[in-house]
């Protein structure tokens, strides 16, 4: 779930050869400025052909439209990296706050001088969208299975050798493509330390408003608040798998087999929840019932999200974001489903693309995308270098924040919901969120820890598939179901991966949403237990929001988030807190089952 189309400073357009200064002369604040908004207006206006030739690259699958989208993208980088080289000049000035961290925000950036290498680079960025997006199982004498259509039988079947043929089987697409992202790894690479980056991975660790070792540092102090929480999930999550499938399936100890949970990474265990639900008190509803019985298509799933945010004061949608977005995979051809939120212009052009189906999980992600489409609409008057999130995390966290409150009274508040029905005790409520949520963590840190390890060249071509389980093992204390084959690239089964769009964020917005989150019902006046809490309707909580959203990345994000919660540093405790009756009961769980077990 991201956020696209806006201008990355990774990706910009044509030669700024015409906003650089006289070599010789000394430089000038005054010529900084100048610079500064020559180069600006020169990126906003080539944003929206590089945005309108992604979206239709992803929209339309075709050699020709990834022809678009590589010309546009090779253009980005060439402006990116062109202006990247002339801001140098600049540095040492004293400039003007907004103006000294647009100059910054330039040079965290690729570069790469050879025009050759800069289209190879957006020729790969685009053929490695196209085959993830493409990929499909054949099973032997049956049709052939896109993602969405794996992903169901891995949700909902309970059958273990039909799951590992259906995990096995995606996961066997991507080795397709490992060269083509091995030859894009090196070009990357190149390209940062043309900017003085030791490599990729240092450049995108950057981007946070610290050194990339201390950001690196902060993601470990956080992992640390919350894993005591996730291991107690772990340990209960194995004894619930090892009662429904058996100790020849999943062993006592030791990692647990990754086809088991519900899901094609395992990043979110929700749709095993029916295996893993205390026994009493489970409640009697199912909102993806609710959903289908009523034929909720996919613009009325929309709408109950766009009246969330109208519920807290903010606007109404643009009547261009109903006629400009796709909301439904269409029948006549392949698209990217991956769910994203778009900004076109900078302005009022926002749109979602995403394959919407009537499910409870759908209505989070719907949800979601809407935040980052109000984050846009939000800072759409702040100049154009800060029009973007705080940092990347908080783009995510927006939406996420918003889900949180998708609770019991507001699922009844909405009609979604009858007053006699029930949605289940605390704990089975706090167990579904944390199969999302908590689940999640571990998988978002590990992935950018593998491709900071990749981009550094700590990890070669040929280990990938190693370390990749090293990592899954450590972190979420899974094993791959099958042996490592020659040649995997189990990594690039994931989007993210594929599409090289770095993952640090979603581990920061699973942070911060519940430090938002804790905030923002702290303004509305709420007292009881943070879990039970929706800020649905409440207009003194979400102008405190909009004022945080409007901001956009015009300050360092400590600012940003002081705003919001009056805390400068990120606080998993947040997390911890929300889900504390869970964590007690899952020890208790826990206590019972190992002392079972010995008997």
């Amino acid at each position: 779930m991201v956020a696209m189309g806006a201008f990355h400073v990774a990706h910009a357009a044509e030669t700024a050869s015409a906003t650089k200064p006289a070599a010789k002369s000394k430089p000038t604040v005054a010529e900084a400025e100048r610079f500064l908004n020559e180069t600006e207006a020169k990126m906003e206006k080539l944003n929206l052909d590089g945005a309108r030739a992604q979206w239709v690259a992803q929209n339309f699958i075709t050699e020709d439209t990834e022809a678009l989208a590589t010309y546009f993208g090779e253009k980005q980088l060439s402006l990116s990296g062109d202006a990247a080289l002339a801001a140098r000049r600049f540095n040492g000035l004293k400039l003007k706050d907004d103006y000294a961290r647009k100059l910054k925000f330039l040079q965290l950036t690729l570069m790469l001088p050879d025009p050759k290498e800069r289209e190879a680079y957006a020729a790969k960025q685009a053929a490695l969208n196209a085959a993830y997006g493409k990929g499909k199982y054949c099973p032997p004498g049956k049709e052939c299975m896109p993602l969405g259509e794996l992903e169901k039988t891995l949700a909902t079947s309970r059958d273990p050798a039909k799951l590992k043929e259906i995990w096995t089987g995606w996961h066997a697409q991507s080795p397709a493509y490992k060269q083509m992202y091995v030859d894009y790894v090196a070009l990357s690479n190149k390209g940062a330390r043309e900017m003085g980056f030791a490599d990729t991975g240092a450049l995108w660790r950057s981007q946070y408003d610290m050194a990339p070792d201390a950001f690196a540092a902060e993601m470990e102090r956080i992992w640390q608040q919350v894993k005591p929480l996730y291991d107690s999930l772990h340990t209960y999550t194995r004894y619930k798998l090892r009662q429904a499938y058996g100790p020849d399936v999943v062993p006592a100890t030791g990692p647990i087999p990754a086809h088991l949970f519900g899901n094609m990474w395992s990043q979110s265990w929700e749709n095993i929840y029916p295996l893993l639900k205390p026994a009493a008190n489970a409640g009697n509803y199912d909102l993806t019932k609710v959903l289908e019985e009523r034929k909720t298509d996919a613009k009325q799933m929309t709408q109950y999200a766009e009246r969330f945010y109208t519920s807290l004061g903010m606007r109404k949608l643009p009547e261009t974001f109903w006629e400009r977005s796709l909301l439904t995979k269409p029948r006549d051809r392949e698209v990217v489903c991956h769910a994203s939120a778009w900004t076109m212009d900078g302005k009022e052009d926002v749109r979602i693309k995403m394959c919407i189906r009537p499910t409870d999980e759908e209505f989070k992600v719907i949800h979601h995308e809407l935040g980052h489409i109000y984050y846009d609409l939000a800072y759409n008057k702040q100049s154009f270098l800060f029009q973007g999130g705080a940092n990347d995390g908080f783009h995510e966290a927006i939406g996420d924040t918003v889900a949180l409150s998708i609770t019991p009274d507001y699922l009844k508040k909405i009609g979604l919901m009858e007053p006699s029905q029930q949605a289940g005790d605390d704990v089975s409520e706090l167990m579904q969120r944390a199969l999302a949520k908590v689940a999640f963590l571990p998988f978002a840190y590990m992935v950018d820890k593998w491709r900071w390890d990749v981009y550094a060249g700590k990890v070669q071509p040929a280990d990938y598939d190693k370390t990749w389980w090293q990592l899954r093992e450590q972190y979420m204390g899974m094993s791959r179901p099958g042996p490592i084959t020659a040649n995997g690239f189990d990594a690039g089964a994931k989007y993210h991966v594929a599409a090289d769009v770095p993952y640090a964020r979603y581990f920061l917005a699973h942070m911060l949403q519940f430090q938002f989150h804790r905030a923002l019902c702290k303004e509305a006046g709420y007292t009881g237990p943070l879990h039970r809490c929706s800020i649905y309707g409440n207009e003194k909580a979400g102008a405190k929001f909009q004022k945080m959203l409007e901001m956009g990345a015009s300050k360092p994000w400590p600012e940003a988030l002081k705003a919001i919660s009056g805390e400068d540093r990120i606080d998993g405790q947040a997390l911890v807190d929300y889900f504390a009756p869970l964590k007690t009961w899952l020890d208790e769980q826990n206590r019972q089952l190992a002392a079972a077990d010995k008997k």
